[in-house]
């Protein structure tokens, strides 16, 4: 492996992506510490770092790990790549739903770059909006004052340029997606979430070095023990990520002159796990929403306490949120009826089941069934750094790299981007990075 990652710098244009990929990360890296006009980023600092070690929970920790850490020093890069994120996946549910929309995405190329602009619009949208709600809880902030001039003046500069923030890493990740190695998008909330190691090594070595931080010492074979769990959660997401279950497609001959066409057998791939990482976004944005609210009408904190870390409550509907979303998305982008169409259109079935009808309602059953698997797996990675928290008293910066949304993204964006690489090397005829077989993406 070691080689192979060698051999990306002597291939010129790979090394060119690489480089380039690397340089814009390191922009967006920068944008982070650019603070927004009229914050005492301070205050903001001593509550995250209060969030990050109680059993409570508050959008704005998502929000926070999806900008690496922008948000609690809310600089112009504080909403990070969310509103984009938000934005694709309510055009990826609308074109489902609306005939032009769904009409205009089987256009080909001129339809994607159509849809794509809609997102764009619907990102500066949302960001707008969330900028605007954001500048109204930094002026009502309960722990602190945060700004010394509230008013329409600060509120208007907030919104400029936490949207301006949005649109440059927007982007930045096209840009990545064009000219770079990788999904661009995708590589910057990797790279914002790995941003937050280096804290997390901290607060380990002072846990083994008997320098407390309001929890429990940290034991040197606790440590080894929680070393093998993390390489065995990655290996799990990895089986999880990349799982399918192949259906067998068999063509029919069909002779048209002196030619023969089909009669070739390949396979219908169904991922164990195709919602991945977004049903866990929906579920916390949901599960999480009435702590949210609390911050800003007191009078609701005695029902936000019901869906509370540490309450029952609050993972038992957590868990059925996941599986929900699980199945809504997959629902969404998978439709056995037009996949059982096109096969049916081009003369392929599956050995066994009838064409048309018959094979959608086998796709639907084996869909249904494989992905109940990937949504209870989802739900164990969802929840488990808050099992971690409680079972080696680690704070949840610590646990939340042992499980959940943060680790799920990582292992994905890398199994791709390193796909990608090797392509490029088995294409100069290298070797990959490994020895017998290939990797596979998530796509």
């Amino acid at each position: 492996m070691l080689s192979a990652f060698a051999n990306c710098f002597k291939i010129p244009e790979l090394k060119k992506k690489i480089l380039f990929t690397l340089g814009l990360i390191a922009l967006y890296r920068l944008g982070c510490f650019i603070p927004t006009p009229g914050v005492n980023a301070a205050v903001l600092t001593e509550y995250f770092r209060k969030l990050s070690t109680s059993n409570t929970g508050s959008i704005f920790g998502i929000m926070n790990m999806f900008s690496g850490g922008a948000i609690e020093k809310m600089t112009v890069c504080a909403l990070g790549i969310m509103p984009y994120i938000s934005s694709s996946i309510i055009m990826q549910l609308l074109t489902a739903v609306i005939p032009a929309l769904e009409k205009l995405s089987k256009e080909g190329q001129a339809g994607y770059h159509k849809i794509n602009q809609y997102t764009r619009y619907g990102t500066l949208g949302l960001a707008f909006v969330q900028s605007f709600f954001i500048a109204l809880w930094l002026e009502k902030f309960q722990d602190g004052i945060i700004v010394n001039s509230p008013g329409w003046g600060f509120r208007f500069t907030t919104v400029l340029s936490m949207a301006c923030g949005t649109l440059l890493l927007m982007w930045l990740g096209e840009q990545i997606q064009e000219r770079g190695i990788g999904q661009g998008i995708s590589l910057i909330i990797t790279a914002g979430i790995i941003s937050s190691a280096p804290q997390a090594v901290r607060t380990l070595i002072m846990l083994l070095s008997s320098k407390g931080v309001g929890t429990a010492q940290l034991q040197p074979l606790t440590l080894v023990i929680m070393v093998f769990f993390l390489v065995g959660v990655i290996i799990a997401i990895t089986m999880i990520t990349q799982g399918q279950r192949k259906i067998p497609v068999q063509y029919a001959r069909r002779i048209v002159g002196r030619k023969v066409y089909g009669g070739q057998s390949t396979y219908l791939p169904l991922k164990v796990d195709t919602a991945g990482v977004i049903a866990i976004i929906f579920a916390q944005s949901i599960i999480l929403f009435p702590a949210t609210i609390a911050t800003f009408v007191p009078a609701l904190q005695g029902i936000a306490a019901f869906v509370q870390r540490g309450n029952p409550v609050y993972y038992i509907l957590y868990g059925l949120l996941i599986v929900f979303f699980c199945y809504f998305y997959t629902a969404i982008v998978f439709n056995p009826v037009d996949v059982a169409e096109n096969m049916k259109k081009h003369g392929g079935f599956i050995p066994g089941v009838r064409p048309g009808v018959q094979t959608a309602n086998y796709l639907d059953f084996v869909l249904t069934r494989i992905t109940l698997a990937g949504a209870v797996f989802i739900c164990c990675i969802a929840i488990m750094p808050d099992a971690i928290m409680a079972s080696f008293k680690v704070p949840y910066l610590v646990a939340s790299f042992f499980g959940g949304t943060g680790v799920l993204i990582i292992v994905g964006v890398m199994l791709d981007t390193m796909k990608q690489i090797e392509s490029h090397l088995l294409m100069r005829h290298y070797e990959g990075f490994m020895k017998s077989g290939q990797l596979r993406g998530r796509r």
